[in-house]
C-alpha cells in the first residue's frame, strides 16, 4: 500500500545533510513494511537486522562501536560485501539494543557514507532515559496509522484522494461525491488506519474479521505495558488505557485522572502519560489560554484531551457493531462525536500539525481545535452533525478577529463571508487552505 511518507525517505535519501534517521510510532502502523519496501525499491542491496527478534545481533556492536569494525562484522555476519551509498541497512527494534543506538552517533561523525535507517515500536519511550542517547546525530521520522487519503489510495479510489489533494478554495463538491466520500469516511472510522486491518478488510471484505485483528493489535499493546515497565506501572499505564474510551465518550472530554482512579492526582500517572505518548500511542490536546504565536507559550499543560491514535481501535475498545457503517449519520454521533474529534486529532498528526490544542472561554465557548500556520492562528470547530450553530466559533471571533473561522461537519464546502465549512473527510484541505 502506498504511504505518503515514502517521498519523505527518498527525500531523506537524496540529502545532502543525511543523518542516520531514526522512524518512531506504534507498534503495527507499518514501520518495518515502509522500510523493506523502501530499501529493496531504492537500493541494490538491503540488510535488515531486528535486534527484538534475534538477541545475538547485539554482539556485533559489543567489542567496538567504531563503525569500520561495525560494518566488518556485519558484512561477516551475512557473507556480504556493503557497499557504501548503494546499501541501506536497517536497524529495526533498535530500542531493544542500546548500544546499537549509540553506534549511530559514530556513523554520522565517522561513515556518513553509510544510509542507516532505525526503528523501534517503543523508540520514542527509551530517548531521553538513556544518556548515550546520539542528540543531534540522527534525523527524525514519525509514522502514524494511515491517513484518510492513503486509506483512499489503497481502495483504488485514487482520483479521489487526487481530488481533495487539489483543493485549495472552498467550492463544493458535486453531491454524489460529497455523498460517496462520507460513505468511505465511515468504513474508514470502523477499520481505522492499521496497514493490516485495511489491506485485510481490502483483500477479504470480511468485517467480522476486523475486529478479530482490531484486538489481537489491542493485545499487543497490552503485552507491551507490562514487558517494558515495572509491575506497578504497568497496572497504572493499563488503567489509564482502558479510561480513554469512557472519557471521550462523555460531552466534556477533557481528561480527568479521578475518572481513572479515586483520588488520583497527576503526579500519579505522569509517568504513565509520558509512557503513553512516547510509544505513540495517545494524541494529547492542551488547553490554550491565549490564541498568540508562539501557541506553547500559552499553553495550560494541567488541562488536556486524549485521544487514541487510531480510530478504529477506538471503536473496537467501545465495541461498535458494523451496523453503524450503513447508518446515515449515526457514526458520526455516537459517543457523544468522539469518532469524528479523534479522528480530525489523527489526521492532524499526518499532516504535519504535531502540537494539537483547543480552547474555552469561561465553559461558555469552547473550539475544538486551534491551529497555526505561517499565516496566522485559526479555530476550528468539529459537528457530528448538520447543525449550524457558530456560537462558540463567532465568540471567539468576536474576541481575536481572525480572517477565517472554519468547521468540519458532514456537510459539503461551504464559504459564507469569514466562515468556510470543510466537510470532515477533508482535513487536509483545512492544512492546505491555511497555509496559503
Amino acid at each position: 500500500m502506498k504511504r505518503s511518507a515514502y517521498k519523505l525517505l527518498t527525500d531523506w535519501k537524496k540529502s545532502a545533510n543525511r543523518k542516520p534517521l531514526l522512524v518512531q510510532g506504534a507498534r503495527q502502523v507499518g514501520k518495518t513494511f515502509l522500510i523493506n519496501e523502501f530499501g529493496n525499491k531504492e537500493y541494490s542491496q538491503f540488510i535488515s537486522l531486528n535486534f527484538e527478534q534475534d538477541k545475538k545481533l547485539q554482539s556485533l556492536f559489543e567489542k567496538s562501536l567504531a563503525p569500520e569494525t561495525i560494518i566488518n562484522n556485519i558484512s561477516l555476519y551475512i557473507g556480504k560485501q556493503i557497499v557504501p551509498d548503494d546499501t541501506l541497512l536497517f536497524f529495526d527494534e533498535i530500542q531493544a539494543a542500546p548500544l546499537v543506538l549509540t553506534s549511530l552517533k559514530y556513523f554520522y561523525e565517522h561513515a556518513p557514507e553509510f544510509h542507516i535507517i532505525a526503528a523501534g515500536s517503543l523508540l520514542g519511550v527509551s530517548i531521553g532515559k538513556d544518556n548515550s542517547f546520539p542528540v543531534g546525530k540522527v534525523n527524525f521520522m514519525n509514522l502514524y496509522p494511515m491517513s484518510f487519503l492513503e486509506f483512499l489510495n489503497a481502495s483504488g479510489e485514487d482520483l479521489l484522494e487526487k481530488k481533495l489533494n487539489k483543493i485549495t478554495t472552498p467550492e463544493p463538491l458535486a453531491e454524489i461525491v460529497h455523498h460517496k466520500l462520507l460513505d468511505l469516511l465511515k468504513l474508514y472510522f470502523y477499520l481505522g488506519g492499521m496497514p493490516e486491518v485495511v489491506a485485510n478488510y481490502l483483500e477479504n471484505k470480511n468485517i467480522e474479521m476486523i475486529r478479530v485483528l482490531q484486538n489481537e493489535i489491542l493485545k499487543a499493546y497490552q503485552r507491551d505495558f507490562s514487558k517494558y515497565a515495572q509491575k506497578s506501572q504497568a497496572i497504572k499505564t493499563m488503567e489509564f488505557w482502558n479510561s480513554i474510551p469512557g472519557q471521550l465518550a462523555k460531552e466534556n472530554k477533557k481528561f480527568k485522572y479521578a475518572e481513572i482512579r479515586k483520588g488520583a492526582r497527576s503526579a500519579m500517572f505522569e509517568q504513565t502519560t509520558e509512557w503513553l505518548k512516547g510509544a505513540g500511542l495517545i494524541n494529547m490536546v492542551y488547553h490554550l489560554t491565549t490564541p498568540k504565536k508562539p501557541l506553547l507559550a500559552y499553553t495550560d499543560y494541567s488541562k488536556f484531551k486524549v485521544y487514541l491514535h487510531d480510530v478504529g481501535l477506538l471503536g473496537a475498545m467501545l465495541n461498535i457493531t458494523s451496523d453503524l457503517i450503513v447508518a446515515p449519520n449515526q457514526l458520526f454521533k455516537e459517543f457523544n462525536g468522539a469518532f469524528i474529534e479523534n479522528f480530525v486529532a489523527q489526521e492532524l498528526l499526518n499532516y504535519g500539525q504535531e502540537k494539537h490544542f483547543y480552547w474555552t472561554s469561561r465553559g461558555e465557548a469552547e473550539v475544538d481545535f486551534i491551529i497555526e500556520s505561517t499565516r496566522g492562528i485559526y479555530p476550528v470547530e468539529v459537528k457530528s452533525g448538520t447543525n449550524r450553530n457558530l456560537k462558540s466559533l463567532r465568540s471567539y471571533a468576536d474576541k481575536y478577529r481572525p480572517d477565517k473561522i472554519y468547521r468540519l461537519s458532514p456537510r459539503n464546502i461551504i464559504q459564507s463571508g469569514d466562515f468556510i465549512n470543510l466537510p470532515l473527510y477533508a482535513v487536509n484541505v483545512l492544512i492546505n487552505i491555511t497555509r496559503q
